[in-house]
């Protein structure tokens, strides 16, 4: 969330994914990220129930060298509880989603209700075809799958 840009900053914490993107990170997610604190700091002071607070990751016509599959999350209070939708346009089933929907848990504890739902709206879900024999073991309960990432 704090908008980190730099690649190498991710490897040395031990992520290379974004390797692929070249040296900095032009509006990706952790750019696009950077809305998100002072959106939280507002629905946090204001808390209204009439009001839906918008994050847009989606178009913004600018350069990208990794437009975000989460494009929308939307902050709902129903009341004096919190309703999260989200619409992701494109989700790798046994690597991405899991991390998406812990992602928005994470977002949702940062506001000062309690969680009502979340619901996530999926434009395409797919498995990549690398790695369908280790989602198979993973769903006949193999823990120890380790995927292959599909950047490039």
């Amino acid at each position: 969330m704090l908008g980190e840009r730099s690649v190498e900053r991710y490897r040395e914490a031990g992520i290379n994914w974004w390797d692929y993107c070249g040296s900095i990170l032009v509006n990706s997610y952790p750019t696009y990220f950077e809305k998100l604190p002072p959106l939280i700091a507002k629905i946090n002071r204001e808390k209204r129930n009439s009001k839906n607070y918008v994050l847009f990751l989606g178009e913004t016509g600018a350069e990208s060298n990794q437009a975000p599959c989460l494009s929308l999350v939307q902050f709902q209070i129903d009341d004096c509880e919190l309703v999260l939708s989200a619409y992701q346009r494109s989700s790798d089933a046994n690597l991405g989603l899991p991390a998406d929907i812990y992602h928005l848990y994470l977002m949702s504890r940062q506001i000062e209700l309690p969680l009502k739902s979340i619901t996530l709206n999926l434009g395409n879900v797919h498995i990549y075809e690398n790695n369908i024999e280790r989602t198979k073991k993973l769903l006949a309960a193999n823990e120890d799958v380790k995927f292959d990432l599909n950047v490039g």
